[in-house]
């Protein structure tokens, strides 16, 4: 009998933790932004590791979106998480970077994105992949692409922030501040 109990017990304590997990898991899907569907791709370790980078050869692009969420009907959504405050509108360059991923959705899933998410802290930005917001991404790569073999680069800003958070900041003679 006392076994009989302490396995009931046991059983309703395993029972009651995995509906926890699923709850605590259903919760990390709502605060991330995610559209309805499967994750199919992430680069945060939230849920499982990803150590692979998208390429688009063609393009000579690459990168590695936060979450790529297949919807039921089979589309393809990036989703971008930033961590700072969301701004009235998106930053234009979050929205190119979003444009990027799109491209590389294509390019390595076969499937041409109508839209893509950018995720602030405290809101979310459905993004319409666009064919001129296709023709900005692929300007700028080429723009990017001719700027590789010129000897000096103009700061393109006047945002003493973003240069103190650039990478190259201490090679740069046109840093702020």
């Amino acid at each position: 009998m006392v076994f009989g109990t302490l396995s009931l017990g046991i059983g309703l304590l395993l029972l009651a933790l995995a509906l926890g997990l699923w709850l605590w898991s259903r919760s990390l899907e709502a605060e991330a932004g995610l559209p309805e569907g499967e994750v199919i791709y992430t680069d945060t370790a939230t849920w499982f590791g990803n150590h692979e980078v998208l390429v688009a050869h063609d393009l000579r692009l690459a990168g590695k979106p936060d979450y790529l969420v297949q919807e039921p009907d089979g589309m393809i959504v990036p989703v971008e998480l930033k961590s700072g405050k969301a701004p009235p509108e998106p930053h234009e360059g979050h929205i190119l970077q979003l444009a990027a991923y799109c491209l590389l959705v294509a390019a390595n899933y076969n499937v041409r994105p109508d839209y893509g998410i950018i995720q602030y802290k405290d809101h979310a930005f459905a993004v319409d992949f666009t064919p001129e917001l296709e023709e900005d991404m692929l300007d700028l790569l080429a723009e990017m692409r001719a700027d590789l073999f010129a000897s000096n680069v103009d700061r393109d800003h006047n945002d003493w922030v973003r240069c103190t958070r650039c990478g190259v900041r201490g090679q740069c003679d046109q840093r702020l501040g």
